[in-house]
Formats: structure tokens, sequence, C-alpha cells
């Protein structure tokens, strides 16, 4: 096994979560898999394999970039017209983390 239960714990409370020891041991189970498929992809030559489009690339001249253009938006007070809570402009939600 790849991933020790101690690590699954660690990365279950970086995440709030609270595992029950079935959860756990399933959760254990996909982690492992996952890494063994990613040791797997691993052995794999791609000398060969250009490299895609990305932005850490230079782009040409003629890339296919948009002009940055200002948009016409909704304003403020439409699109907090039919928010459940709102206030002094922003949206209001419920707290939703506690530790």
């Amino acid at each position: 096994m790849k991933i020790t239960e101690k690590e699954v714990r660690y990365v279950a409370d970086l995440a709030n979560l609270k595992l029950t020891g079935e959860e756990m041991a399933r959760l254990s189970k996909d982690l492992d898999e996952i890494l063994t498929h990613i040791d797997t992809l691993k052995e794999l030559d791609t000398s060969n394999v250009q490299p895609m489009a990305q932005v850490l690339y230079d782009a040409g001249e003629n890339a296919t970039l948009r002009e940055d253009l200002e948009r016409p938006c909704l304003d403020n007070a439409t699109a907090l017209a039919n928010a459940p809570l709102a206030g002094a402009g922003y949206f209001k939600v419920p707290k939703v983390i506690e530790r």
C-alpha cells in the first residue's frame, strides 16, 4: 500500500471531514489505486510527444486570444435583486465553516 491511514486521516482533517472506519478503508483503497495508476503513467515514454499549447509557452503574434474589452454587465442592485439576503451591497450567506 502506498498510502497510510495516518496520511488519509491528515488529508481528511485538512478537508474538515469526519470519516467512519468503513469510509477510511474505502478512501485508503481508492487513493492507493490512484497513486498506483499515476506510477503506471510515469512509466510511459513521452519524449517524442510534442507539448500542447499552454500559458507556459510563448504565443505567436496571431494567437487566437480575444481583445480585452469592457462589456456591459449587471449593476450591483440588479445582481442583488433576487438575493434571499443582502446587505451593504453584498450577498449575505450563513457561516459554513466552524472550527
